[in-house]
Formats: C-alpha cells, sequence, structure tokens
C-alpha cells in the first residue's frame, strides 16, 4: 500500500484487512495531513515515518480489546506508533510506569524493564492513538491536523462483539460513541497527573477478561 496513500509514511505495514476501511479515509485526509507536516524542520515530528501507522499491523479481524491512547509521546527516541509503546529496551514513561503498576496489582504480570507491548499484539490487542503524530517535545500538537477522521473511520470499523475498549482519559472516552456495541472500560489516564484520580485500582486488565468471557471469547494472556 503505497502511493497515492501517502507520499510520506511506510503505509505498507498496515494489514490489507484494513484497506476497505482506511483507504477512503486516508485518500481523502492525508495529502492534507503530509502537506503541513512537510512544512516542518527535518525531524519534525514523530514517530519516525516508518512507524506511524504501525498500530494497524494487527489484523482487523483479530482485534479483541482497543486500547486508546491520545497521541505518540514526545520525547525524541520513544514513539513507535502504538499507543504507550517504546522500542526495545527502552525505559518504559511515566505513563506506562504506572500502567505496569497497574498490571501487576491487577492480574499478577511483571512489568518489563522496557516499553516493548508488542506481545500484546499476538493476542489481539490493538494500541491505536487518536492522533498518528506529534511535534518533538510538544504534547497535543498535532490535534488540528486531521488524524481524528482516520483514526475514528478505524475505531467504527471494531464496532462488533467480541469486542472491548479500554479508553484512558478523556481524548479516549470520547471514542465510546463510536462503538455504541462495544462493552467499554474507561478511567483517568495513567499520566503522573491523573493516575490516582481514578487509573490506579480501575482493574482495566481483568476486566477486560471478564467481558471477552462474557462474549464467548477467550481471555488476553497480558504476560509480556
Amino acid at each position: 500500500m503505497t502511493a497515492p496513500y501517502s507520499q510520506l509514511f511506510d503505509t505498507s505495514v498496515i494489514d490489507s484487512s484494513w484497506l476497505p476501511v482506511l483507504a477512503p479515509v486516508l485518500e481523502e485526509h492525508l495529502p492534507a495531513i503530509e502537506q503541513q507536516l512537510q512544512q516542518l524542520p527535518e525531524d519534525g515530528f514523530l514517530p519516525a515515518a516508518e512507524n506511524v501507522f504501525a498500530a494497524f499491523r494487527v489484523p482487523l479481524p483479530e482485534v479483541r480489546v482497543l486500547i486508546v491512547g491520545q497521541d505518540p509521546y514526545p520525547t525524541p527516541g520513544h514513539a513507535v506508533g502504538r499507543s504507550f509503546a517504546t522500542a526495545p529496551g527502552v525505559k518504559p514513561p511515566r505513563s506506562l510506569h504506572n500502567i505496569y503498576k497497574e498490571l501487576s496489582e491487577d492480574v499478577g504480570v511483571a512489568p518489563r524493564e522496557d516499553g516493548d507491548l508488542r506481545a500484546w499484539e499476538s493476542q489481539g490487542v490493538m494500541l491505536l492513538n487518536r492522533v498518528l503524530t506529534v511535534a518533538p517535545g510538544e504534547a497535543g500538537s498535532h490535534r488540528k491536523l486531521g488524524w481524528q477522521a482516520i483514526t475514528e473511520a478505524a475505531i467504527r470499523a471494531l464496532n462488533r462483539q467480541p469486542m472491548v475498549a479500554i479508553l484512558w482519559g478523556n481524548d479516549a472516552k470520547a471514542c465510546a460513541k463510536f462503538l455504541p456495541d462495544v462493552p467499554t472500560i474507561s478511567s483517568a489516564h495513567p499520566s503522573p497527573l491523573s493516575a490516582r484520580r481514578g487509573f490506579f485500582g480501575s482493574r482495566p486488565f481483568s476486566r477486560a477478561n471478564e467481558l471477552l468471557r462474557d462474549q464467548g471469547a477467550p481471555d488476553v494472556d497480558w504476560h509480556l
């Protein structure tokens, strides 16, 4: 999947099962997004161009749990195109550190020393940011570029069962309206600014498995 969808990003990483959903919105919205990004200085956005669509490596029919993030980590070297994840060997940022703490207390899974969450993808967990790029050092800086039209189309395509959506923070919670038929687990964002206002103790991992079982689906193995 290359041009005409993108002149800037590697869209070949998108699993072919997403094409019926994404092709129309990419054709409509991606050229304008790229035009704005191409006006920035070199290395003016994160993650790297080849990773922007990494979340879509998970085939659409295999997605059982959707975890929605806001936008990529703004620290260079952190963002990898999957919400809350980092590359292997990169120390977990503070939000992910809090996720690991809740993971351990909820289902007894020991945290990784890095932020590599790809093992969850093999379990059907999709890690999708609402906005797919960010300026280095400027969280939320690309919210007006138009990414939301693309990610909304993707989220709407997941309005089916068996599915569970985990929505942390206000940006993610706003996506519940795109998933009227999907059980959702909502709480405060795991960032250090809000984690103690409802994220800690929310048990999202065990609750997701309970909701999957209610739909006749197997548990997610949350081990990393």
